[in-house]
């Protein structure tokens, strides 16, 4: 005697039952970046904020506390944004936006920067305060990568943990490669300004290439 089929998978027609083979790996690449341009960002937020507060434990204290938050955020919203009918396409928009976000911290950085010093000279409250304005708005938009990925590519709740422990592996693989690359490479090669203008930049193309793919029909729905 066959065995019931699971409610969930039984509700899905054939052709949903898994992801296609062009998605996953796309997603996966996606998750990947998305977790390197975090860790890069977060490093060169120190870099940003030492010329006026200094890299003492209080500024770096700082900086972890407010990407910490910001990602809460962003998983939060991420979370809730993939249960409205989740696509490729609007997977790259988080793409486009963070991009959009990114690229103008290259001059708006030093004059924010020089606004909250001037009136905070105390280097735990000052970087605090700078920091918050100038890395939670794109922190909490890369913050909602994750989540979503997961949602594209779960299908029937049975393989939920493992598609959200595989694109969590990745994702956080690209975090350790973009710490390792922006603290011994970089920071020694690039102006920081150009290391911000090239994540935007990359972030934008990452986008618009899932958008052309999604709209050539590679990832059948």
């Amino acid at each position: 005697m066959n065995a019931p089929s699971h409610p969930d998978a039984a509700a899905r027609p054939a052709n949903e039952q898994s992801p296609s083979l062009a998605k996953a790996p796309t997603v996966t690449v996606l998750a990947f970046a998305g977790g390197f341009v975090i860790m890069s960002l977060e490093l060169l937020g120190g870099r940003m904020l030492a010329p006026w507060f200094g890299s003492s434990i209080y500024v770096w204290g700082s900086i972890i506390t407010v990407f910490m938050l910001a990602l809460a955020l962003g998983y939060l919203v991420g979370g809730r944004l993939s249960l409205h009918g989740p696509t490729l396409t609007r997977f790259a928009v988080i793409f486009l936006g963070a991009g959009c976000i990114l690229g103008p911290l290259a001059l708006a950085a030093e004059p924010i920067t020089t606004w909250v010093f001037d009136r905070i000279h105390d280097p735990r409250y000052g970087s605090l305060v700078a920091a918050l304005a100038l890395f939670v708005a794109p922190t909490v938009v890369l913050g909602m990568i994750s989540p979503y990925s997961v949602s594209l590519l779960v299908r029937v709740r049975e393989e939920s943990g493992k598609v959200a422990g595989t694109l969590y592996f990745v994702s956080t693989i690209g975090s350790a490669l973009g710490t390792l690359a922006t603290s011994f490479y970089f920071v020694l090669w690039f102006e920081v300004n150009n290391i911000i203008i090239t994540l935007s930049a990359t972030l934008l193309a990452l986008g618009v290439a899932a958008v052309a793919l999604d709209r050539m029909g590679m990832h059948g729905r």
